[in-house]
């Protein structure tokens, strides 16, 4: 892919880039067998790719409270209703493998309503769309509904933040016009 195919912005080559951020770029690499492009259009400006990855990693890679499965469901739902294609298709890609379900991620992003879901899931999607889409009506009343629907302050506080990170993630994806790798449309399926 050329550079204007990943972002309507200069996208720095391997070269470019400051050591720390080629290294977690050749890491990612390794690992997946591709580079995702967002990775390579935030690494233009080192301190927010820093802020951004740390702040991304520190929500989604945790192993207590809500599954990596769950996480990724959460992305998909809100990704879907702020129409940002980058997150949809790599995070749906990454919901299909997380959760085993090569459905789930084309359900939700194209009608949650309608998406088989568990009652667990239906509830994390029900209050992320809730945080994504009006955020400012969210009520004491919707918080203790979470927790007596079994749900941990811990769990709902991050099924909030996950909202609100990928609300900037994908206005950023949006705005700079980041397309997705064309690997993450068949994994998982």
């Amino acid at each position: 892919m050329t550079s204007s195919e990943i972002s309507r912005f200069h996208v720095p080559t391997l070269d470019e880039m400051p050591d720390d951020i080629r290294a977690i770029i050749e890491q990612v690499s390794e690992k997946s067998g591709f580079v995702p492009n967002v990775f390579v259009a935030l690494a233009a400006r080192p301190d927010e790719f820093r802020a951004f990855f740390a702040m991304h990693d520190t929500l989604m890679d945790k192993s207590d409270g809500l599954s990596k499965a769950e996480r990724e469901l959460i992305v998909v739902a809100t990704s879907a209703i702020n129409e940002c294609m980058y997150c949809v298709v790599a995070h749906g890609a990454i919901l299909r493998i997380r959760s085993k379900n090569p459905l789930i991620a084309d359900q939700v992003a194209i009608n949650p309503v309608k998406a088989t879901l568990t009652e667990r899931e239906r509830h994390i999607v029900d209050f992320a769309l809730h945080v994504a889409t009006d955020s400012a009506s969210v009520t004491n009343a919707d918080v203790d509904e979470m927790r007596a629907h079994g749900f941990t302050d811990d769990e709902i506080w991050d099924i909030g933040a996950i909202t609100a990170f990928f609300a900037l993630s994908n206005r950023l994806a949006n705005f700079a016009g980041i397309s997705p790798n064309p690997e993450f449309y068949a994994m998982g399926r």
